[in-house]
């Protein structure tokens, strides 16, 4: 994929589940996009098998995952259609489920944690044909 849009296409995926911690690992994987490092996209599209999302995992570079604890549902979902992601767990950085504040301090942490962990440059902003990894511009 690298090839057509001349950089490393690394998308990645919040768990964004019910607890205090999948609420820090959505806010932490939309910062981390906001920053440029990744490409954000849709963990329920994958998880739903619909074909652009499922292909675009599959056809990246990188997939990362942030899940917010050792259930690990983002990486597991990924995993369902053969693709094996870096994989970030919240709770293996430090944070404990339950009792982890949800603030711009935790994310910053987090997000740190994170890069410095992946050595992540950032990627160019590219189109994705059939899915939906392009922040709306396919």
């Amino acid at each position: 994929m690298a090839d057509c849009c001349k950089g490393e296409t690394k998308l990645i995926y919040a768990c964004s589940g019910a607890a205090d911690v999948g609420e820090i690992a959505d806010r932490v994987v939309r910062k981390l996009r906001s920053e440029g490092d990744f490409l954000m996209t849709c963990l329920a599209g994958v998880g739903a098998g619909l074909s652009g999302y499922v292909q675009s995992a599959k056809g990246a570079d990188a997939n990362i995952t942030i899940d917010g604890c050792p259930v690990a549902c983002a990486r597991k979902t990924l995993e369902r259609i053969g693709v094996t992601p870096k994989s970030y767990i919240l709770t293996e950085l430090g944070l404990v489920k339950g009792k982890a504040a949800v603030s711009e301090k935790i994310i910053n942490e987090m997000c740190e944690k994170i890069k410095n962990t992946n050595g992540s440059k950032p990627v160019k902003e590219k189109i994705i044909s059939g899915g939906c990894s392009c922040g709306g511009k396919c």
